[in-house]
């Protein structure tokens, strides 16, 4: 096997440093361009690149739809119970159902032998101006997260 000349290895060696500097220095410019970029999207919100007016369209309608969220009647919890001590198997019950603000309704179902009744009663801000029953309260309670009284 013949050996290399130490000159043709040295200048190779050289040769490959000199590209690794060049790709170093390559990589280095396009960081910065994207750097720069970065910092104006973060900073100012104006658009920078292709993708990045879509991306301030996304914030805007994550916004609307956390809106929209926070009006939806998501918080619901019902409470069953027996209105009649005659009676079993907790057939009445009571339904919270309020968005995040505490707005919302509950309705209530009082089931007896013969007949069965149904009430709704508005709540605004966590109360009602109608007196609620303590099952009423209950379920109030429970779908805004408070303990169960």
């Amino acid at each position: 096997m013949a050996s290399l000349d130490p000159l043709v290895l040295a200048w190779t060696a050289v040769g490959v440093a000199v590209l690794a500097i060049l790709f170093a220095a390559v990589a280095w410019q396009r960081m910065r361009v994207v750097d720069r970029r970065l910092a104006r999207l973060l900073d100012s919100g104006t658009p920078v690149g292709p993708g990045a007016e879509r991306l301030l369209e996304l914030e805007d309608e994550l916004r609307a739809v956390r809106s929209d969220l926070a009006g939806a009647l998501r918080h619901v919890a019902v409470v069953r119970y027996d209105a009649f001590g005659d009676m079993g198997g907790r057939m009445s019950f009571s339904a919270a159902l309020v968005d995040d603000a505490g707005d919302g309704l509950v309705i209530s179902s009082i089931h007896a032998r013969g007949e069965s009744r149904t009430y709704a009663k508005g709540v605004v801000g966590g109360d009602s101006e109608v007196v609620l029953t303590p099952e009423e309260r209950e379920a109030l309670d429970a779908a805004r997260g408070g303990p169960p009284s």
